[in-house]
């Protein structure tokens, strides 16, 4: 196939061999199957944020370092730099919370390196060496639910204990692997301590993950393992190995109730936007 503009670079430098397919394309980036050497890998390709995604950033910006108070002042403004200083904040992101949840052992694609605005990753195949389908994508028995459940509310568990939160995880940034599901797309990652609507993101990551996988196993819908987890977590004793019962106890003197149903609202909505965005992709392609 001919070669994309943004990976030329990287054929030059002798960073990738060969772009040999395109694998999907969104708003965010467009990703490509590329060969290393004897080793097969993806390249994602991320694109030109236009004004209307800034706006629909904000609340992802809020805690997240830049390099200094001009960079800071700049994104603050949206001026020309400001905004350039911001696409390069988004891309770096990404990267950064990949190799922190690689080192504590969160199950994402191995990172290989990020070059002239290019992430050279692992690329997550199903077992006869395919693209490995999304989690929306494919059916599962109860027992299967129940486990793969099980296990990315565990992936959400360790993200939290190193302060971080996926942000926008659903059945469609789930790959499903031979030995299990990979989470993938980090570029709206928040910090936990640092954004003020962290909370309400981790409570609808996971009730994303429950709402899709509660459609082959009911009984997940009945649980609340984002509350636990941030209950214990504002406590300071949230740990990796700490073992999560789906069960809370809320404080209706506070109306947590109306938080967590709102919560529940959004996933709900969110998830029908996405299924209606990405079958208008399906129709443009």
């Amino acid at each position: 196939m001919r070669t994309p503009a943004g990976l030329q670079p990287l054929i030059d430098d002798g960073v990738i061999d060969e772009v040999m397919r395109p694998l999907k394309s969104g708003k965010e980036a467009s990703v490509y199957v590329v060969r290393v050497g004897e080793e097969i890998r993806c390249a994602k390709v991320y694109k030109d944020m236009a004004q209307r995604s800034f706006q629909q950033r904000v609340q992802y910006q809020e805690g997240r370092k830049v390099r200094g108070s001009r960079q800071a002042r700049a994104i603050g403004k949206a001026t020309k730099f400001g905004r350039k200083e911001q696409e390069a904040a988004w891309k770096n992101t990404e990267v950064d919370a990949l190799y922190q949840l690689v080192d504590a052992g969160v199950r994402v694609p191995q990172p290989h390196g990020f070059f002239n605005g290019v992430l050279v990753m692992e690329l997550v195949v199903d077992a006869d060496g395919h693209s490995a389908p999304r989690l929306g994508e494919v059916e599962l028995s109860p027992l299967e639910a129940r486990g793969f459940h099980r296990f990315l509310v565990h992936q959400v568990q360790k993200m939290l204990c190193i302060g971080l939160v996926h942000g926008d995880l659903s059945e469609y940034n789930v790959l499903v692997a031979p030995d299990g599901p990979v989470v993938i797309d980090f570029p709206q990652v928040v910090s936990a301590a640092g954004n003020n609507a962290a909370r309400r993101m981790l409570q609808r990551d996971v009730n994303n993950l429950t709402l899709s996988l509660g459609r082959f196993a009911p009984e997940l819908l009945s649980t609340h393992y984002a509350e636990e987890m941030w209950a214990l977590y504002e406590a300071g004793e949230l740990r990796p190995d700490s073992e999560l019962t789906g069960e809370f106890e809320f404080d209706e003197s506070v109306a947590d109730l109306d938080s967590v149903q709102l919560a529940i609202r959004d996933a709900r909505e969110e998830a029908l936007i996405r299924q209606q965005g990405r079958e208008a992709a399906e129709q443009d392609d």
